[in-house]
């Protein structure tokens, strides 16, 4: 039995195989060119039979990782893994340059090469390319993790994501498929005439929503600024300007905890309307989501985590103040009495709440006892105006806001209401959002005295919406954590 060696002896094995092609003049070449990959030939080859295919003759250059070796004495076999799939390559001593062979037996898991040869059928029916020549194209200096287990460490796998990548195909599929619905969310939009725009990732006022910011200092300007928390007031600014559908797919950065469903670095597509309101906005949601289900699924069915989900029937609505009466099996009155309301909310452990509004632990008691139970697409509507200072006014309840917010599966997918245009009333909302500030809301926003000018040219009467990208595609694959939906996800430090 050979005695396994150690990393740092495999790691000396393969720098001394560079070193060899270092003396030769023929490491890290960029003159091979590869004109097929193995999914297409799959395709093209699908249903030929082993004749067909000999008499058609087909040369091709292949390249990629080595996945697989079969080493033999003169003919060997190994598997290739390109950004489609992988295919076989049969080498033969005989087919190909004097001397490449032995070069070739040399070759580890993990190397980059190149290929050239005729395809074939073997006797197993697996597609093959019989190369004619080989060449080594990048040496991989360290080895794979072994190839029957994969990258399984979660935490490496966050940490090391390129090697989550080339040795999990479920983890490069998630990521193929986000890149998919993103490319079906901007192809929705631009098909019902939005025009896609580009606002500051740098803010010098806090605001368009509640959340804690990261600062930044501009050393030019002698100013501090903050990553944007949200595009909300600059896309606003846009519609004032005529612009009168805008949608951005943006960065946002927000200074809370890491979770399975936060990142302190998230995406988020924020979309507005003018001459619509936050009911036409929920049923365009609908709508998005018939038409990104059926380009990334295949179907606007969806089976996961044993919940059932079809995305063409209306979502369910309720208001926010009905659903937590139904959990608690009171009345909605109830819900109107502050000390009622205090009462629930020491017995389930909401702090501050003699400084906190009837609306805002009303809106607590629906994130701590609700929210997680909305499994089935759910638009959660009559949002109190104190947690909701951007919001138009209800005409019929003043206390509430036209706002509402999706929730499937438990989480936030998408928060949306119809705009405050009333460049007085905004004014009063920032001036309360100050005095929240200064009581020590660290989420509060400031006062923005030039978004306030812009809306006394005139906002049209619109609606926006903000949808968590990230969340929607743990949604659509399956994906337990946000961390398995990010290429990078933020990590402590190792030490």
């Amino acid at each position: 039995m050979t005695e396994k060696l150690s990393e740092n002896e495999l790691l000396q094995q393969r720098r001394a195989k560079l070193k060899g092609l270092r003396e030769k003049g023929i490491a890290y070449p960029n003159s091979f060119r590869r004109d097929s990959l193995s999914k297409d030939l799959l395709v093209q080859c699908e249903g030929i039979s082993k004749e067909e295919l000999e008499e058609k003759s087909i040369e091709v250059s292949v390249a990629g990782r080595i996945m697989l070796q079969r080493i033999m004495g003169k003919a060997s076999f190994i598997t290739l893994q390109d950004m489609k799939g992988q295919i076989q390559a049969y080498i033969r001593s005989n087919d190909i340059p004097e001397g490449q062979y032995d070069e070739f037996k040399t070759w580890d898991l993990g190397d980059i090469v190149g290929i050239k040869g005729k395809l074939f059928l073997t006797k197993t029916g697996e597609l093959t390319v019989h190369a004619n020549s080989i060449e080594m194209l990048t040496k991989s200096l360290r080895p794979l993790p072994e190839k029957h287990s994969g990258l399984v460490d979660t935490e490496q796998r966050y940490r090391k994501r390129y090697l989550d990548l080339i040795t999990n195909p479920d983890s490069l599929e998630i990521f193929k498929k986000r890149s998919q619905i993103i490319s079906s969310i901007r192809d929705f939009f631009i098909s019902h005439e939005y025009l896609e725009v580009e606002t500051p990732m740098m803010h010098s006022i806090l605001g368009g929503a509640a959340a804690k910011p990261f600062t930044t200092h501009h050393n030019a300007l002698d100013m501090d600024l903050y990553l944007r928390i949200a595009p909300e007031l600059y896309l606003k600014r846009l519609v004032v300007g005529g612009m009168e559908r805008v949608f951005e797919i943006n960065r946002n950065f927000r200074n809370e905890g890491l979770s399975t469903k936060h990142n302190p670095e998230f995406t988020m597509l924020e979309y507005y309307s003018a001459y619509a309101d936050f009911n036409d906005q929920m049923a365009f949601i609908e709508q998005l989501f018939i038409s990104v289900t059926e380009h990334v699924v295949g179907s606007t069915k969806l089976n996961q985590d044993d919940i059932s989900y079809d995305f063409s029937k209306p979502f369910d609505r309720i208001s926010l103040k009905d659903s937590v009466a139904q959990k608690l099996g009171v009345s909605a009155d109830n819900l109107d009495d502050r000390d009622f309301l205090i009462e629930i909310g020491q017995k389930n452990k909401i702090e501050n709440l003699e400084n906190l509004s009837d609306g805002k632990i009303l809106f607590e008691l629906f994130e701590e006892l609700v929210e997680a139970e909305l499994l089935n697409p759910t638009f959660i509507t009559g949002y109190p105006k104190d947690v909701s200072p951007l919001s138009r006014s209800s005409d019929d309840n003043p206390k509430l806001v036209d706002r509402f917010e999706l929730f499937i599966g438990g989480k936030e997918i998408a928060n949306g209401f119809s705009e405050l245009n009333d460049p007085d009333d905004q004014a009063e909302r920032f001036k309360e959002q100050v005095a929240q500030k200064s009581a020590g809301d660290e989420e509060a926003m400031e006062f923005d005295a030039d978004y306030v000018e812009a809306l006394e040219y005139g906002l049209p009467p619109c609606a926006g919406v903000g949808i968590g990208i990230d969340r929607l595609v743990m949604l659509l694959t399956g994906a337990q954590s946000i961390r398995d939906v990010l290429l990078f996800p933020q990590m402590k430090p190792k030490n």
